[in-house]
């Protein structure tokens, strides 16, 4: 095996960044070993049976106000302009989410739409989010009704699926992920650069990994190629002590062969289903189901990558416990219990030099897309 001075564990969209960056700046000879048979992480997308480009770990919606982070990805990608719009299955009627004006109308009448409106942009402004919770601490009769009627009609039920807790279990950063909009602006993300990469997100990593100084490595466990003594902190490679740098994006608790007890991760589970005698099934890309269903929304592909073509298929996602060896992580449990765990695994990995942690799983973080590309280009400056 030719000699190498990375070695990335994972290929998402962290390692590609990283790996592209070392590979072209740095000169430097760079593996990647990924475990699935496919790049790209839980942002893999592919054609379906029926023609159909789907994401097969759910949805993913690029949206950033990070000018450097949307220029870097663009280098890879073109991009379809895309908005993404998100409706609720409220009381039998599909309403837009996040909370805002529209969504007050059709569900209020026109009185009450018309007081609450006025005293939402007197207490926070036109055009700001609020929280949910900070809303429910209103003093105001009526905007503590509006507050309580979001709670419980969107927010609760779903948290629970999501999350398997309730929203005051959970760390704020993550329930303020879903505020009450104070405007009429029906779209999900309100950042500047959003899009849809216009061949997929895996055509965009497998642009970003193709490189002479990149050697990709599927079907692989890293267990089967690389060891750590960790008395010595040293990482053995092919049975000889590695001088390079290892990136590792996988769970920083599985690294340490869970020294501190293992880090809780929410997992999905997806059913896809396909309707050939219809081109759509609903009006917007997803719809969330709150209340009454197991399943907590219904995403239908083609409003994502505008493709042209008869029939569609779409995915019903089912939130659930992670469970070692059955089921896949996709988001850590931010809880300060959890948090404190992690912070021991944090420690100790700084004891090793050699080693990088960074992704979602190894930093124990929720990041979005254009975070994890952020992170990943800010890694790249430190090195």
């Amino acid at each position: 095996m030719k000699k190498f001075d990375y070695i990335c564990i994972g290929a998402g969209l962290t390692t590609a960044v990283l790996a592209r960056k070392i590979a072209e700046e740095f000169n430097k000879k760079v593996v990647i070993i990924e475990k699935r048979d496919h790049i790209a992480g839980n942002i893999y997308d592919k054609y379906d049976d029926n023609g159909i480009s789907v994401h097969m770990y759910g949805p993913h919606i690029f949206h950033t106000n990070n000018k450097d982070v949307w220029d870097y990805l663009s280098r890879f990608t073109e991009w379809n302009v895309y908005f993404h719009e998100v409706l609720a299955h409220i009381n039998g009627k599909n309403t837009p989410i996040p909370f805002n004006f529209n969504t007050m109308k059709d569900l209020f009448p026109d009185y009450l739409t018309s007081t609450l409106e006025k005293k939402l942009i007197e207490k926070y402004d036109f055009g700001k989010k609020v929280p949910i919770l900070d809303l429910k601490n209103s003093n105001d009769p009526d905007l503590k009704f509006i507050a309580d009627f979001v709670y419980d009609n969107v927010f609760l039920n779903y948290t629970l699926k999501q999350w398997g807790m309730s929203p005051e279990e959970i760390d704020p950063n993550v329930t303020s992920r879903v505020p009450v909009n104070i405007s009429s602006d029906n779209r999900y993300f309100s950042d500047k650069y959003q899009g849809h990469p216009k061949d997929g997100y895996t055509k965009m990593i497998d642009n970003m990994i193709n490189h002479e100084n990149i050697t990709l490595m599927l079907k692989t466990d890293m267990k089967d190629l690389l060891k750590i003594n960790y008395d010595k902190k040293e990482v053995i490679f092919n049975n000889e002590k590695f001088e390079g740098k290892v990136i590792f994006t996988g769970m920083i608790d599985e690294f340490f062969n869970y020294k501190f007890g293992e880090l809780p991760y929410r997992s999905l589970k997806f059913d896809f289903l396909h309707e050939k005698d219809y081109d759509y099934i609903q009006e917007k890309a997803s719809i969330n189901y709150p209340n009454n269903y197991d399943f907590t929304r219904i995403t239908e592909f083609k409003h994502l990558t505008k493709q042209k073509i008869k029939g569609t298929t779409f995915i019903k996602e089912y939130p659930q416990k992670y469970e070692k060896g059955i089921n896949d992580p996709y988001y850590p449990v931010f809880t300060e219990a959890n948090q404190k765990a992690y912070e021991q695994y944090k420690a100790l990995s700084k004891e090793y030099k050699n080693i990088i942690f960074a992704g979602r799983l190894a930093e124990y973080k929720y990041y979005d897309m254009d975070d994890a590309c952020e992170n990943a280009l800010n890694i790249f400056k430190k090195l």
